[in-house]
């Protein structure tokens, strides 16, 4: 398939600049996935479309400060960082920002006890770091670090948090699993009043999901890797529901990605895993049956994700619905609900 099938037109206005106050008011196109059918809604009416032993799937990640700002050692000149994958022992793959002179042995300090030095290049144009500092390093990050919102946000964060799942628990994301950011404390608990199940993995987000694709024929893509932990328990939750018909609702892409990529053999298999699982139309579904989610960038991977999961046309015109009923897009946008 082609790239240009996954395109659609999005005025910039309805990129959404900041998320709905409270959370659970924003807008939800509820879709049919089987005819396309659509309705409009609130996000918080999603307890009118719970059955009884529904199972919704989050994910728990949290987001962390990831976005440095410091100066090269010796020449002063600006340095942005944005921190990606803990290789351990102090050791970070990042990108850097100017990058070309970030080289092996050039050191960085973001404060007078907070640095790192180039160890190497990476295979996607990262750099990996050794950091040094005094202290806790997840303090400094709290202290110097700003959240890596995506480059389609212009307007600075009130607070830290509007940018995170209040079910957050793992840090180690460089982007919020959006989906999330839509349920509220008193959501999750009328959720499980009206007899749904909610379970929660781990798939920390990497920056590679703002990543464009490149190649004409959509096949040629290559997925960034992302590492993903499902606990014991809730794998055999999963399995227990999907043999008794019990529906499995993925909150965001981001489960979606976990659990197919450990349902490969039609059983969700516990542990902890990279993942390259790149999902197009094509692709057959394991585990997931209905899906929450964001609405998605053109021609990119997610939105290639829900067409394979409900139709390339029946996404396009739901998009192109959204589009002139002016609904808001992306990160801090409304939802769908796929079903």
């Amino acid at each position: 398939m082609r790239l240009e099938d996954f395109n659609y037109v999005l005025p910039k206005e309805l990129i959404a600049q900041q998320p709905a106050e409270p959370r659970d008011s924003c807008r939800l196109l509820m879709v049919d996935k089987k005819t396309g059918e659509w309705q409009h809604r609130r996000f918080r009416d999603i307890l009118d479309e719970i059955r009884p032993g529904d199972v919704f799937v989050f994910n728990n990640t949290k987001v962390i400060p990831a976005r440095l700002f410091g100066r090269r050692k010796g020449t002063g000149g600006k340095v942005e960082a944005l921190l990606l994958t803990p290789k351990g022992n102090d050791v970070w793959e990042i990108l850097v920002n100017p990058g070309r002179k970030a080289l092996p042995g050039q050191e960085i300090e973001f404060s007078e006890n907070f640095s790192c030095t180039v160890i190497d290049k990476t295979e996607f144009g990262g750099r990996l770091v050794k950091f040094h500092y005094s202290g806790d390093f997840d303090n400094w990050l709290d202290q110097l670090g700003e959240m890596p919102t995506p480059p389609y946000i212009h307007k600075k964060l009130e607070n830290k948090d509007e940018y995170q799942t209040v079910y957050a628990k793992f840090k180690g994301s460089a982007a919020a699993p959006t989906a999330g950011l839509h349920f509220t404390p008193e959501l999750l608990e009328k959720m499980k009043d009206k007899g749904a199940e909610l379970l929660f993995v781990t798939l920390h987000v990497g920056i590679g999901t703002f990543r464009p694709v490149a190649e004409e024929n959509i096949e040629d893509h290559e997925m960034h890797r992302e590492w993903y932990t499902i606990e014991k328990e809730t794998a055999q939750k999963v399995n227990e529901a999907k043999e008794e018909g019990r529906r499995i609702i993925a909150v965001g892409t981001t489960s979606v990605r976990t659990l197919e990529s450990a349902g490969q053999t039609g059983r969700v298999e516990a542990g902890s895993s990279w993942t390259q699982l790149y999902i197009y139309p094509g692709y057959q579904w394991q585990v997931v049956d209905a899906i929450v989610t964001n609405f998605h960038l053109p021609e990119s991977t997610l939105i290639m994700m829900m067409a394979s999961f409900a139709g390339r046309e029946h996404i396009l015109a739901a998009y192109e619905e959204a589009v002139r009923q002016k609904y808001r897009f992306f990160s801090f946008g409304d939802a769908m609900f796929l079903r």
